[in-house]
């Protein structure tokens, strides 16, 4: 008896080793990386921080406390983007200059009547340092904020200091057309594809090198500043974010899991036609479903799986938001998720959404039950898309537009692979 209890003791310790192993961060960010370098590059300097709550270190540290508390380092101001320097600003809601109660230091806005850092609230600064996670996806406005953070510090002569991040997407999914001229905009501010497959470190070289830093209309001429990119350690191109171990703090309230992101570039642009279908705002599974009260969710689940979409499951479900417009409302749809994610197609799968239910239901095409379109075409990059389905709804009538610009980038950012 004594030898089987030490032996379970044994496979208790084993196995309990085992999760700690697994579990143990297998990538360090950019900030851990400058903080095991003695923060070189900042020693001595005045830094600015444009960062979120996303900003931590594997323990959940943040940013701002790691720099404010830095031996050598005087951080002197910090600078909000979308949602806020503290998280707490709901998706487009503007933000005011304010002070941060932790650390005293003023906070200024860059999403409200001033996007881009004016020469005011940069004075005094010598080092400009970025640490927010992104999503992979264009439309997310905080690539955007980092154009203009660096058109501002190119123009003030101010460096600018990238803690590089894992794209969640991994680094080999790029989708979507590149924005087309008339197009550019806030939330398709670079001429890129939607999804495009880089690092939030690798996205800030191109743009520099390239000439993309052309402003939110991309009729400026191309901006570069001193650019200073902080890679990470341990990560690879084929690491979706759960490969990483790092702990995920959502970067904006709808984001709020690891997996999110690859659905938010599944529904986002779905998502901006106010009025057709319910994609999961205002329940508990942001971006991960389909829905709407006058939906069979049954009839929809046996259409979109006719189209043998690769890599994508469907299940029934009803739910009742408990924000938004639907509020209490029963919502009836489909939860979809990615069985086979490599080979699956993200972007594809909200225009399939779109032809099934024009075909299900012709009295509730897309583009004749919206109230607007715009943001849509925005996010989109192009009205091509809108006015080709809203001919037939038929997913072959844009597919190869949609795709045309993937080659060539996937060459082009090869140049700036970091990893």
């Amino acid at each position: 008896m004594k030898k089987i209890f030490i032996l379970g003791i044994s496979l208790l310790a084993f196995f309990a080793g085992v999760e700690a192993s697994a579990s143990e961060p297998v990538v360090k960010t950019g900030i851990e990386v400058l903080r095991d370098s003695g923060f070189e590059g900042l020693v001595g300097r005045k830094v600015g921080l444009v960062t979120n709550p996303s900003g931590v270190d594997r323990y959940l540290k943040s940013t701002i406390d790691i720099l404010f508390n830095a031996p050598g380092v005087e951080l002197v101001a910090l600078y909000g983007p979308e949602h806020g320097v503290r998280g707490d600003v709901y998706a487009g809601g503007h933000i005011s200059d304010t002070v941060d109660e932790a650390t005293g230091l003023p906070v200024y806005s860059l999403y409200g009547p001033t996007r881009k850092p004016t020469q005011e609230m940069l004075k005094g600064i010598d080092v400009m340092v970025y640490d927010i996670q992104d999503v992979g996806v264009r439309s997310y406005t905080y690539i955007s904020t980092l154009g203009l953070v660096m058109e501002a510090c190119g123009e003030a002569g101010i460096e600018v200091m990238v803690l590089d991040r894992p794209n969640p997407l991994g680094g080999n999914k790029i989708e979507g057309c590149c924005v087309e001229p008339g197009f550019f905009s806030f939330v398709s501010q670079y001429k890129i594809p939607y999804v495009y497959g880089l690092t939030v470190g690798e996205v800030a070289l191109m743009i520099n090198s390239e000439g993309m830093n052309r402003g939110q209309k991309g009729d400026q001429q191309p901006a570069k500043c001193r650019l200073k990119v902080i890679p990470m350690e341990g990560w690879t191109r084929d690491m979706v974010y759960e490969d990483t171990g790092l702990p995920w703090v959502l970067p904006s309230p709808n984001i709020p899991f690891k997996e999110t992101p690859m659905y938010y570039a599944s529904a986002g642009i779905c998502g901006e036609l106010y009025g057709f279908l319910n994609v999961g705002i205002g329940y508990t599974l942001p971006f991960q479903i389909f829905g709407a009260t006058w939906l069979d969710p049954v009839r929809l689940k046996e259409r979109l799986e006719s189209y043998d979409l690769p890599g994508i499951s469907f299940r029934t479900i009803w739910f009742k938001p408990f924000s938004g417009s639907q509020k209490g409302d029963l919502v009836k749809g489909l939860q979809y998720f990615f069985t086979d994610y490599e080979n699956a197609r993200l972007t594809d799968t909200q225009f399939y959404v779109m032809q099934a239910i024009a075909e299900l239901y012709p009295d509730k095409k897309p583009f004749d039950v919206i109230s607007g379109y715009g943001l849509f075409d925005k996010v989109c990059g192009t009205d091509y898309v809108r006015l080709e389905i809203q001919k037939r709804y038929k997913v072959s009538d844009i597919i190869e537009y949609w795709r045309k610009d993937e080659d060539a980038f996937r060459e082009l950012s090869q140049r700036y692979h970091i990893y």
